[in-house]
């Protein structure tokens, strides 16, 4: 019953630490920080929601999980239980393995899904879009709308619309540039990922939602940062400015967008020099490597 609990205390502590991550202001000037943060909690959760069941199915045995569970396939081939280890206590540990299975059964769908939808998209800009001088390295979209993405995957595809390049000035538009590449080099789309399935797994968690939503800006502002090393914090801050006002813009399915999420918030983050908090970073990673170490402990010894 003690690694229940311990699986339990795991899920509360998530649970605590996602609420404060998500009202903490460091995260936004530590964006790359804050994010593996959010990777670890996302992880510990998963595993605790494993473990939990698991570990209440397995408390016959007074043994952490990886090691009751070794004993219990022993017992079973062999026949044998151990007194205490009733039916409810064996339907706990398929209700582990089967949280598990929807975990991994979520992401493998979440792969695909995004991976069909990547290739969908590139099979229409080898027919529409085109090559332009004015936006190097990218391939423009004919369309009126304010629209900057990058396609993610192994060749990744930076895309612009004809209404960014009417839009935006030579600066901004590199900045704009420099934000998607950002977004393939440092794959992006595998740091939210995990979210996406925790979320399908997970659905009456309202607070993983809100979670995915904020390593979805936290990744934003990552690329930001990256793209501001190169051309400083005015033409990008300029070119946020111009998507907000422009209005409707087009992302597709599988692709992240420069103008998707919260632009007035990463205007004033640009605007505002201020030096990431170096305390408070390795605090929060401290307490996330703790919260992923323990379930990982439990199942390993």
């Amino acid at each position: 019953m003690a690694y229940a609990v311990h699986f339990a205390a795991t899920m509360l502590a998530c649970y605590l630490t996602a609420q404060v991550l998500a009202r903490s202001t460091w995260t936004w000037r530590s964006p790359r920080v804050a994010i593996v943060c959010w990777q670890a909690v996302g992880l510990a959760l998963g595993l605790s929601a494993m473990g939990l069941p698991m570990a209440l199915g397995l408390s016959a045995y007074d043994l952490p999980t990886g090691s009751a569970l070794l004993a219990l396939t022993s017992d079973l081939a062999h026949g044998t239980l151990p007194v205490g280890e009733t039916a409810l206590h064996l339907a706990g540990v398929g209700v582990g393995f089967g949280i598990g299975a929807v975990l991994l059964t979520t992401t493998v769908r979440s792969i695909h899904g995004t991976v069909r939808a990547q290739r969908r998209h590139r099979d229409l800009l080898t027919l529409v879009a085109r090559d332009d001088p004015a936006a190097p390295g990218a391939l423009v979209l004919d369309h009126p709308s304010a629209a900057a993405y990058c396609l993610p995957g192994v060749k990744p595809q930076v895309v612009v619309s004809a209404g960014t390049l009417s839009l935006l000035d030579r600066a901004e538009l590199a900045a704009v540039l420099s934000h998607e590449r950002a977004h393939a080099h440092e794959r992006h789309d595998l740091v939210l990922l995990p979210f996406t399935a925790l979320c399908r797994a997970l659905p009456w968690f309202g607070w993983v939602r809100d979670a995915h939503e904020r390593v979805a800006l936290l990744v934003e502002m990552r690329a930001d940062d990256k793209a501001r090393e190169l051309h400083a914090e005015a033409p990008l801050a300029g070119a946020l400015r111009r998507f907000a006002a422009a209005g409707h813009r087009i992302t597709p399915a599988g692709a992240l967008g420069v103008g998707d999420r919260d632009l007035d918030v990463r205007v004033q983050r640009l605007l505002v020099v201020d030096r990431p908090p170096r305390v408070l970073g390795a605090v929060a990673l401290a307490v996330a490597t703790t919260l992923v170490a323990l379930p990982i402990t439990l199942f390993l010894s």
